[in-house]
């Protein structure tokens, strides 16, 4: 039998393999979910790996496949047509939480990185796309505007329209750097381990006594919504249940304190918390009982 020839196939491998972990947080932050990022990660290499032989080096693999991998993701968001996004960075709040669709909007990403923040990524998804890929390819990669022009498809004088834009927009949504505490600095460690004993034990005073009074509660994917402390007591109360009923495993989520969450021992889903430094801003709880398994340590 004659010898196949697999040096192109090695080589391609050899030359992305390294780069899957952040070609799947700039997935990520184009299209907020893991399982959307993931699959277009999966298909930039397959178009890598078909495209390999015509690659002729005039830019560095990395670039070449942030290239290939923004222009899939940018594929997927044309074809799920518009997403629901949260209700509190709607602009009618009340009008925006009748219009949510079961879509899942955000789904939360494992590890520390301040990057990945779930205000910055969720702030991301109100912009369109093409301005997405632009702040992405500009602040992120650093690429030069005459390259990101020429990966959309678009002229330069747009890409730096779409730029200020996007930065203006985003300005509005994410958090400030001096108020953002570090997921494993004492006061988030403190704040978190009281929403844990808070739960176990069926002590809404203790956890309501950490909450900010703008705080908001957010339940992905039920699209509830809910704004300050008074409002986000309430449905907290009722939700802490009987001592016991709730165990809740510490990790990290989107760079922020996060918990795997079970009740009465069934897999629950993920809460991130939004911690700063006069207490707890938010709590986004992500009921989804497949993410257990990809966050839980045992």
């Amino acid at each position: 039998m004659a010898a196949v020839d697999t040096g192109p196939v090695t080589t391609f491998e050899e030359e992305s393999a390294g780069l899957r972990s952040e070609l799947t947080a700039h997935a990520y932050r184009m299209l907020g979910s893991w399982d959307e990022a993931e699959d277009a990660v999966q298909e930039t290499y397959l178009r890598g790996y078909r495209s390999w032989d015509g690659f002729e080096g005039r830019s560095s693999v990395r670039t070449w496949l942030y290239r290939i991998a923004t222009n899939v993701c940018l594929d997927a968001a044309r074809d799920r047509g518009r997403r629901a996004l949260p209700s509190g960075l709607a602009a009618d709040e009340h009008a925006a939480a009748h219009a949510l669709s079961p879509v899942r909007w955000l789904q939360p990403f494992p590890g520390d990185r301040d990057d990945l923040r779930l205000a910055l990524v969720a702030g991301m998804q109100t912009l369109p796309p093409s301005q997405r890929a632009v702040l992405l390819l500009r602040d992120v990669l650093q690429l030069p505007a005459d390259e990101v022009a020429e990966i959309l498809g678009t002229t330069v004088p747009a890409v730096k329209s779409s730029l200020q834009r996007a930065r203006a927009r985003l300005a509005r949504t994410a958090p400030t750097p001096h108020d953002v505490v570090e997921p494993t600095s004492p006061d988030a460690r403190r704040l978190l381990d009281v929403y844990v004993r808070a739960f176990e034990t069926a002590d809404v005073r203790l956890l309501t006594a950490v909450l900010r009074a703008d705080a908001t509660l957010e339940l992905v994917p039920a699209g509830a919504w809910f704004a300050g402390k008074a409002a986000c007591s309430v449905v907290l109360a009722d939700a802490v249940g009987t001592p016991g009923e709730w165990s809740m495993e510490p990790t990290t989520a989107n760079g922020a304190p996060a918990v795997v969450v079970r009740r009465h021992g069934e897999p629950l889903g993920v809460a991130v918390l939004d911690v700063r430094r006069d207490g707890i801003a938010g709590i986004t709880v992500f009921e989804d009982p497949a993410l257990v398994g990809r966050f839980a340590s045992t």
